[in-house]
Parts: C-alpha cells; sequence; structure tokens
C-alpha cells in the first residue's frame, strides 16, 4: 500500500436477533435522559414505544422527536436540536432507516459544538468536542449508516444534499436487530437492499479501496446476492432478513472506509431536487453507472461477476464483469426498481436540472473515487440515459 489506511467503526456493535433490548444497559453506561429521534411510522409500529420500556427499566430517561418525515433536513435538525437543549438531555438514540440516524448524527455533534451543520460540510468547520453519545438502532437492511461517520443532510435554502464525513458523526453504538426489519414492505426492502449492495459495490471499486474495505465488501456482496430475492419474495423469512442486516452493516463498515462512488455523487441531486428517498435513487443509478465505468475496473468486476456465478470457473475477467453488470441489471428488474421516469419524475423538471445535478455531482467530491470519472458533459449524459433507463441486457450501453 502507497500509504497507511485507516478502519473506523462504531466502538461497540450489537448484532443479531433480539439485540434491540440491550439498548437500555448501553444507554445507561453513557447518559440518563436520551432523546429518541425516529419517525411517525416506527412509533406507530411500536419499535419507539419498546425502545422506551428498555429505557424506562434501566433507569433512563427518554423524549421523543418524530419529526422525521423525509430524508433528513437542517430544519429537521433545528428542530430535534431545540427539544434536545429544551430537554436537557444527554445522549441520543436514533430508531430507524438511514434518515433517522443521519438526523441524530447532526444532534450529537451539534450539542456540544454548535454552530449550523453546513458549516462541517468538506471539512470547512472541524469537530473541536466530543459529542454526545449516539446509539444508533436501524430498523431497515440498506444504509448502513449506523456504522458510518458521514451524515447527509439536505440544505433547506438552495436543495443541496450535504454529505459531512467526519470520526465525530461516527455512532457510539450501532446495535443491529434484524427482526426489526420484518416489518419492511416490498418496496422498501428491494429499495435499501439494492442500496446497500450499490454500497459494498461502489467500496470494492473505489479508489480508496484497500484490503480491509474489500474484506468486508465481499463478504456484504455475498450476503446480499444469496438473500435479497428472499427477503423481498418472503418478508418474514427471518434468516433472509438476518443476512441482508448483517450484509448491510459489512457495506456500510466499507464504504464509510473505502468512500463511495458515481453512484452516490448522482444520486444526492436527485434525493435533494426531487425527494426521492436515497435508497431508490442509488438503486435506479447502479446498473447504468456499472456501465459506464465498465472498461475501467474489469478486474474488480469480474471479482463481483463471479459472486453471482460463482459455479462458472471458466469465465474469463472479461466475462465475468460483463456477467456483474448484467446480473445487477436483472436484479434490479426482479424486485421490480424503477427508473427515474417510472418514479414519476417530470421529464421537462428533470431536463432543466440536469446542469445543475451535474455541478452538484461534482462538487460532492464522489465521482472522482470512480474507476471511470465522468466529465460534466459525460455526467449530463449519463443522467438522462437513467431517466428512461431500462433494465434488460438490451438496454445500450453508455
Amino acid at each position: 500500500m502507497e500509504k497507511p489506511a485507516v478502519f473506523r467503526v462504531p466502538e461497540t456493535i450489537f448484532y443479531g436477533r433480539g439485540s434491540s433490548e440491550k439498548v437500555g444497559e448501553e444507554a445507561a453506561l453513557r447518559g440518563k435522559n436520551a432523546l429518541i429521534i425516529s419517525d411517525k411510522i416506527m412509533d406507530q409500529l411500536g419499535y419507539v414505544s419498546e425502545c422506551r420500556t428498555y429505557l424506562q427499566e434501566a433507569g433512563v430517561q427518554s423524549e421523543v422527536y418524530l419529526g422525521v418525515a423525509s430524508e433528513p433536513t437542517d430544519e429537521y435538525v433545528a428542530e430535534a436540536l431545540e427539544l434536545f437543549q429544551k430537554q436537557q438531555c444527554d445522549l441520543v438514540i436514533s430508531v430507524g432507516g438511514g434518515s433517522c440516524i443521519d438526523t441524530a448524527k447532526a444532534i450529537a455533534v451539534l450539542a456540544t459544538n454548535g454552530g449550523y451543520i453546513g458549516e462541517y460540510m468538506g471539512g470547512k468547520k472541524l469537530v473541536q468536542n466530543p459529542p454526545v453519545p449516539h446509539i444508533a438502532i436501524p430498523t431497515t437492511a440498506g444504509t448502513g449508516s449506523e456504522a458510518t461517520d458521514v451524515t447527509v443532510i439536505t440544505n433547506s435554502s438552495n436543495d443541496v444534499k450535504m454529505m459531512i464525513k467526519q470520526p465525530a458523526f461516527m455512532p457510539n453504538v450501532a446495535i443491529v436487530d434484524p427482526l426489526l426489519t420484518l416489518s419492511s414492505p416490498k418496496n422498501v426492502t428491494s429499495a435499501t437492499g439494492v442500496d446497500a449492495l450499490s454500497h459494498a459495490v461502489e467500496a470494492y471499486l473505489s479508489k480508496k479501496a484497500h484490503p480491509m474495505t474489500d474484506t468486508m465488501a465481499i463478504s456484504a456482496m455475498k450476503l446480499i446476492v444469496e438473500n435479497i430475492s428472499t427477503a423481498y419474495n418472503e418478508g418474514d423469512n427471518v434468516d433472509a432478513r438476518e443476512a441482508m442486516s448483517l450484509g448491510s452493516l459489512q457495506a456500510g463498515m466499507a464504504f464509510s472506509n473505502a468512500s463511495v462512488c458515481l453512484v452516490h455523487g448522482m444520486s444526492r441531486p436527485i434525493g435533494a431536487l426531487f425527494h426521492v428517498p436515497h435508497g431508490i435513487s442509488n438503486a435506479m443509478l447502479l446498473p447504468a453507472v456499472l456501465e459506464f465505468s465498465q472498461e475501467a475496473c474489469v478486474d474488480r468486476l469480474a471479482d463481483i461477476g463471479r459472486i453471482f456465478q460463482p459455479d462458472d470457473e471458466s469465465l474469463t475477467n472479461e466475462e465475468a464483469a460483463e456477467v456483474a453488470v448484467q446480473s445487477v441489471k436483472e436484479l434490479c428488474r426482479k424486485l421490480n426498481i424503477p427508473n427515474l421516469r417510472g418514479w414519476g419524475i417530470d421529464e421537462e423538471a428533470f431536463k432543466s436540472a440536469v446542469a445543475k445535478m451535474a455541478d452538484d455531482a461534482i462538487d460532492s467530491g464522489s465521482p472522482g473515487n470512480n474507476p471511470r470519472v465522468p466529465n460534466k458533459d459525460e455526467l449530463e449524459e449519463l443522467y438522462h440515459v437513467c431517466y428512461n433507463y431500462q433494465f434488460s441486457s438490451e438496454t445500450e450501453k453508455v
């Protein structure tokens, strides 16, 4: 290796069926009054009250913020931080998908460091004081945010998704209980599952990949490829849900340390401007971006292709790379992933936004990690391709 690599993960990770019961004793080690960041769906499912019960049994008081109604915004952060301060809380617990976890990450840092969350983007402002403790409990097998030092918050004034990465945003504790994912409907299971796959794929293809991230990325891809269809078609299959939760966790650890690439760079502007959930926008883009990148990463794509077809030892690297691309496309088709048109984005509005999205994607820095780095014209063309993309073998390559 040309230079030392880094591998950061939460200080404690609980994984397995029923592990959410650990939240009380872990919280009691870190504080006395917790703010739970969640949403109304998690509350309706009973996950919030269950969490509060575990906290109460451990002697920890709790307050609840249920305002996370979409991708996280600076407005949600401001509201939750105000509640945190008003109720004199001393730790944060997130219960939900990546939006809840990312919001909680911002609260944990701002509670002790102050300022506007956007000031921490790009390292313009560095976290000086230790954040308040954060326990992250994901309820989907997708974002991997419970194991990353990244938060993505939308600036509501200019519709830019701010990708903010500093070690202080890493949760102290990740509690990954696959039983909490059983409530995920099919469309959420498919979108978050392909999102997790995109994390692992991009971590493996990233120019910043290293042996530790490769190990996690390969394991994650195997778990996801082997179990996503079962989790999608048999939502109550606990074994498949457990494998997907572990794959998502490992993918999160991989991409947090290797960085993401072009898919994520293109995805964030789509989410900010057209309010497409992060997971589904990543899933929409992954096959087309792999086609765009294919010639620049044949050997690594070949490794991925052999995960999809492990028993075919006769494949050349070029053939195995093609297997990877076609298998991802076919997986998206089987999981009913829509293209951007199918999601309902107006074509004229999309076309008029392409130039801004390309600029915002480039400014994020993520495309620079891609095996093939697009210029702005190529990026704009790729957005147009993705709008009408067909998940079939006949799709014309970029």
